[in-house]
């Protein structure tokens, strides 16, 4: 008997697609709890530990967008794919806003939703294994563990997204990262969606930075970012 990967909450209101892609990860030894609304889906997670949760976007009950955002009240940390049949803009952009990783539209191979599935697996459990990460931002202190930023007594918390970010900006100074680069190693692939998602984090950082004018996270234009720290 193989040893199960992971335990994966699927919420999905056709059933025989859900029961499709729990039978086909169960085949690949994933552990699947399926559930045919968000409402089922929401009390599911709060009784019981997952590694990964996949969800419909249009279901009863509750749609995609309300039970991500309810997860990510108790879990930064938690991968969330949304399975969905739209691929409008708004669609993914609203996704993405309420708390999901990743998107995967309707009609997908299997094949591609597990390796969407494993992108977001290891980096969750290098997440979880990784020793206290600290960092020096000018006159500013960066827990990533914490996912706290100090500045003298004033404490900004972080969101998982945000602290990943950061991380990646910390581990390479005052030097140019292309656009590509960030998001493949913070989000996992280069995607034109993901891309309006990461402008909204590079946003929401340099807000953080104000306090200390000698810390500056440059766009390069046609390029990507510079984050600009005192050595």
């Amino acid at each position: 008997m193989q040893p199960i990967k992971a335990r994966v909450l699927l919420a999905e209101d056709d059933l025989s697609l859900g029961y499709v892609i729990k039978d086909s990860l169960e085949q690949k030894g994933y552990q699947v709890v399926l559930c045919a609304n968000g409402d089922q889906a929401l009390q599911c997670f709060l009784k019981d530990e997952f590694d990964i949760c996949l969800l419909d976007v249009m279901m009863p009950e509750k749609d995609g967008f309300t039970v991500a955002r309810k997860i990510r009240q108790k879990s930064d940390l938690i991968p969330i794919l949304f399975i969905t049949a739209k691929s409008m803009e708004e669609d993914k952009l609203k996704g993405f806003a309420s708390g999901a990783d990743d998107y995967i539209t309707k009609p997908f191979s299997i094949k591609e939703l597990l390796m969407r599935m494993d992108v977001f697996l290891r980096r969750s459990k290098k997440l979880f294994s990784e020793q206290n990460l600290e960092f020096t931002i000018g006159k500013m202190h960066f827990s990533y563990t914490e996912l706290k930023i100090y500045h003298g007594e004033e404490m900004v918390n972080l969101t998982q997204k945000e602290a990943d970010l950061l991380k990646f900006l910390c581990e390479h100074p005052n030097n140019i990262l292309k656009r590509d680069e960030v998001l493949l190693n913070v989000w996992g692939k280069d995607d034109y969606f993901l891309g309006r998602s990461m402008d909204v984090f590079i946003t929401k950082l340099r807000k953080h930075f104000k306090s200390d004018p000698a810390v500056n996270l440059e766009t390069i234009h046609g390029v990507g970012f510079r984050f600009n720290v005192p050595v």
